[in-house]
C-alpha cells in the first residue's frame, strides 16, 4: 500500500475526528487537537514548535501523529498523539508515520523524544517498545535518540 504522510491543517481536523468516531475502542479523538495545532492548547511543559501528521492513501485517512518540542523529562520532543484506523493496524502505518515525525523532531534539533503510555496499554507499549523506546517510569517511555532508534525501516 502506498501511504503518502502530509502535514495536517485545521481543515484536516473535522476528518480526524470522523475516521476516529467509530472505534470504540480507542474512543473520540482528543477535543483539543484543532487548538493544540493552532499552538492554542499547550499541553505541561510544551514548546511551542509542533506538528500533526497524516497518513492517507488514495485521500482515505489511515491515521495520524502529532508530536511538539517540550521540556518534560529532559526531553526536547514529546509524542503527543498516534492513532491507526483499526483496519489498517499492524501494516506499518504508525511506524512510517512516526518515522516522519522523527525526521520533523530531527530538523528542530531534538533526538530525546518521551511519549506518555497508559501502564496498562500493553499493545502501545510494545509498538513504542518494537521501534526502540524504552520505559522511562510507570507512564512514560523514551527513545534517546528517536531517529536513531528507527533507523532507516520507518523513514521514508
Amino acid at each position: 500500500m502506498d501511504v503518502e504522510i502530509r502535514q495536517a491543517t485545521v481543515k484536516d481536523i473535522a476528518g480526524l475526528e470522523a475516521v476516529r468516531a467509530p472505534d470504540e475502542e480507542a474512543g473520540p479523538a482528543d477535543p483539543r487537537m484543532a487548538r493544540y495545532l493552532l499552538g492554542q492548547h499547550h499541553p505541561q511543559f510544551a514548546l511551542t514548535e509542533r506538528v500533526v501528521l497524516i497518513g492517507e492513501s488514495d485521500g482515505e485517512i489511515l491515521g495520524y501523529v502529532g508530536g511538539h518540542r517540550t521540556t518534560r523529562h529532559e526531553c526536547g520532543g514529546e509524542l503527543q498523539y498516534l492513532y491507526v484506523t483499526p483496519g489498517h493496524r499492524r501494516s506499518g502505518v504508525a511506524g512510517r508515520m512516526v518515522g516522519v515525525l522523527a525526521e520533523w523532531f530531527e530538523s528542530h534539533g531534538v533526538r530525546r523524544v518521551c511519549v506518555d503510555v497508559d501502564p496498562e496499554n500493553r499493545r502501545a507499549r510494545a509498538f513504542y517498545a518494537r521501534h526502540g523506546a524504552v520505559v522511562l517510569n510507570s507512564h512514560w517511555m523514551v527513545w534517546e535518540d528517536l531517529r536513531s532508534s528507527l533507523g532507516d525501516a520507518n523513514v521514508p
